[in-house]
């Protein structure tokens, strides 16, 4: 009996050797085996700012967390929301119970998973990303690759452009639109004011001070109706805009079809429909969108942001990434149909994204995953996962 074990062994020992039984954390099985949330204090804006009239663009302090995904090959993933009470209370009803015992590796499992229980939970849009960004997580570090390479990788680098908040006057907008363009920003995006024929003239005028080779966008933040998205659109075709993006709230696909048909300047939508590439498919059945947006927050996190990239490049069409962070840059060194990071500015003066190089482009990351901890390493690591970093 006992030579018959080394035998067995020596076998698997030689089979280990060739690669064949991979050894823990390096292409073998793993399960889950904990899933915490992590609650942290977390200062707001300075300054804070609005998108447009009525509407709040920064947090004030807030109560946000970290999602912590453990599993049984020492491999632990990441994910961050400034919702930390409503998130604790997801995991400990529904997401603790479905994820432990679980293959992490298996995210279009869980992607589903998290989605049929939506169905019971209406989880808020914002929330629903968590889960398979800590997978995707996991599954970068066990690899030892960034997300983006698992997501197929397209490039090493993207432009970025100054995305704005709202400022108080015109003036002050052309201000900052040279300030953008000093800090190295090839492209603009406004949130401007909310108001139509206020708007139309901020883009025109804009447009007249930046020249016809910067390439600008606007951001409607849903302030309109059909009537005033109209007027405002025929403003941004004359000024050569690249995007018209969300000028109406995105309930009614008709009401865009029907503003489609009335203005020439590309339709950027569904940035925050809920159901990912569910919903975005009637934007492009309608044929009433040029681009579609996508995200990790918004969208269920990587996977539902790369199956909406796939969904727009079937029709060739765009798929254009929603907001800044580490999350996003790994979106648009993966996805193809897409033009430019997004890069928020605010106050006055505007500081560049630590993100966005001189040269006005985000470079890929290169830590294994998401690469949080690349960033903990530069601002310190946040309370409570001390004991997660080697």
């Amino acid at each position: 009996m006992g030579i018959l074990f080394r035998i067995v062994f020596s076998i698997y020992l030689f089979d280990i050797f060739l690669g064949l039984v991979p050894p823990k954390g390096r292409g073998a099985r793993v399960k889950i085996t904990k899933v915490e949330v992590i609650l942290e204090e977390r200062p707001g804006f300075t300054p804070a700012f609005v998108w447009r009239d009525r509407v709040p663009g920064s947090d004030g302090s807030t109560l946000g967390a970290w999602l912590a995904i453990e599993t049984d090959a020492g491999i632990t993933g990441f994910a961050s929301s400034n919702r930390g009470v409503i998130l604790q209370d997801y995991v400990n009803r529904r997401f603790r119970n479905e994820l432990i015992g679980q293959d992490p590796l298996q995210r279009e499992h869980l992607w589903e998973r998290v989605w049929e229980l939506d169905r019971i939970e209406r989880f808020a849009p914002n929330l629903t990303h968590l889960v398979d960004v800590a997978l995707w997580d996991i599954g970068g570090k066990q690899a030892g690759l960034p997300v983006h390479q698992l997501l197929g990788g397209y490039r090493t680098k993207l432009p970025a452009y100054a995305s704005t908040v709202t400022y108080s006057s015109i003036s002050e907008f052309l201000d900052i639109a040279d300030q953008a363009l000093a800090l190295g920003y090839p492209m603009i995006k406004l949130h401007a004011f909310g108001n139509a024929k206020r708007d139309a003239e901020l883009c025109l005028a804009l447009r007249a001070h930046v020249g016809p080779d910067v390439e600008l966008m606007y951001d409607g933040s849903a302030a309109f109706d059909l009537q005033d998205a109209v007027y405002l659109g025929h403003a941004l075709d004359e000024a050569n805009y690249l995007w018209y993006e969300e000028p109406m709230r995105e309930f009614s696909v008709t009401a865009y079809k029907w503003l489609g048909a009335r203005v020439r300047v590309p339709l950027l939508l569904g940035e925050v429909t809920d159901g990912s590439h569910m919903n975005a498919g009637d934007f492009v059945a309608t044929g009433v969108a040029t681009s579609l947006r996508t995200s990790t927050f918004l969208k269920g996190g990587f996977t539902g942001a790369m199956r909406i990239a796939h969904l727009a490049d079937a029709y060739h069409l765009r798929a254009e990434v929603h907001g800044m962070g580490l999350e996003s840059a790994h979106l648009c060194m993966a996805i193809k149909n897409t033009t430019a990071y997004e890069s928020l500015v605010w106050g006055n003066p505007i500081k560049r994204e630590a993100l966005v190089h001189a040269d006005g482009h985000v470079h890929a990351p290169t830590a294994p995953g998401v690469g949080y901890e690349s960033l903990w390493k530069e601002n310190g690591i946040p309370k409570g996962l001390e004991k997660y970093v080697k």
